[in-house]
């Protein structure tokens, strides 16, 4: 089965710049160590997406926790994308990304 593509809302670029830079001003390459560990879990999910527990299954909603760093990745699966929604931190606002799953940028 090919892998699925994979589309990534455009907020998720900025969070992923925000945290970069704060692990990157705590100790130098932990931003890219960050990074790294996302790209990761962005592979992992790509390579089974329905593999990983349900975030909320009513509206097919994914997660997948980020090895090392407390961020999971928030994915939706369709039947020819995978759409990250958020790169979200555990211990922050867990509702911010939902706006986000009815106002998909279209391609």
């Amino acid at each position: 089965m090919p892998k699925l593509k994979i589309d990534v809302h455009p907020d998720v670029y900025a969070e992923l710049e925000d945290s970069r830079s704060w692990y990157e001003e705590r100790s130098e390459n932990l931003g890219k160590e960050f990074l790294d560990e996302v790209d990761r879990a962005i592979n992992a999910v790509q390579q089974a997406p329905m593999m990983w527990p349900w975030y909320d299954e009513q509206k097919d909603i994914r997660r997948f926790l980020v090895h090392r760093f407390p961020y999971t990745v928030i994915y939706r699966p369709t039947s020819s994308v995978i759409q990250i929604i958020a790169v979200m931190h555990l211990r922050r606002h867990p509702d911010y990304w939902k706006s986000r799953i009815a106002h998909w940028p279209s391609n």
